[in-house]
């Protein structure tokens, strides 16, 4: 591995857990946001993590499996990764009720402080479980292609805008204080470093073609849950009917003609 491969895999990381800090900031600090904005935006990160899975990851995934393993046997190895990665992000959300943002700003509305401090707070856990894989993915891509890490950072980080909203305006609104809903949110972004030190720890250790592989694939389909399970019905029920999938079209031309760029 590269050593500013691994700093940069760490960096960008980092970016994308913290950015649930934005989202913290839009709900306490200023008094309105663009909702059709932000739905067309996630449809954009969730076009671009759907389009690089498949169109870069999986191949990439396919490439160096089939060179180790044949054709056949090397995309049955790739398939079976990126269905455990779907599985393993069912697995977080059964396990951890990861319920949608508009069910927690709901909640917002309930006058129990309690219940309203346990709903931030359990969102704040479930979020940063489910940052983890996210952080293992990007620190994956970008220690074998930077532009890729780049690019799957900023979705991870416009997805996790909204988080950000959602664990902060239940806390907000039971504790009055906006340094503690901000504070609780900003933490939560912290489990997508750990997930890439998990990365390092693990290519530290055992460093080939084959793990790569597999990890591609793994990837691939902890991003493509991450898009279909939470960014677009999210991007749903913030926006226009159409707000999302005009998202997801200008992400996937976006990332078709960046990618056919940098192989020029």
């Amino acid at each position: 591995m590269e050593l500013n491969n691994i700093y940069l895999g760490f960096a960008l990381a980092t970016f994308a857990g913290l950015s649930t800090g934005i989202g913290s900031g839009i709900a306490l600090f200023t008094k309105a946001s663009n909702k059709r904005f932000l739905a067309i935006a996630l449809g954009l990160s969730a076009g671009i993590m759907i389009y690089v899975s498949f169109m870069e990851m999986m191949q990439l995934s396919f490439e160096s499996l089939s060179l180790i393993y044949g054709p056949n046997f090397g995309k049955l190895i790739s398939v079976t990764g990126f269905v455990v990665g779907l599985l393993l992000m069912l697995l977080i959300d059964q396990l951890f009720d990861h319920q949608s943002i508009a069910d927690f700003i709901a909640r917002s509305e309930d006058k129990n402080e309690s219940s309203l401090i346990k709903a931030g707070v359990f969102s704040a856990i479930a979020l940063a479980i489910h940052n983890f894989p996210e952080g293992f993915a990007t620190f994956t891509a970008t220690v074998y292609d930077p532009a890729i890490g780049l690019t799957l950072a900023s979705a991870i980080a416009v997805h996790n805008i909204p988080e950000g909203i959602a664990v902060s305006v239940p806390i907000y609104y039971a504790t009055k204080s906006k340094k503690k809903a901000f504070y609780i949110s900003f933490l939560s972004g912290l489990a997508e470093p750990v997930g890439a030190l998990l990365g390092f720890l693990i290519f530290r250790t055992v460093f080939n073609d084959a793990l790569f592989g597999i990890s591609f694939a793994l990837c691939a389909g902890i991003m493509v849950y991450v898009a279909l399970n939470e960014l677009l019905p999210v991007a749903k029920d913030y926006g226009e009917p159409s707000d999302a999938i005009i998202g997801v079209t200008i992400g996937m031309i976006v990332m078709a003609v960046s990618l056919i760029m940098m192989y020029a």
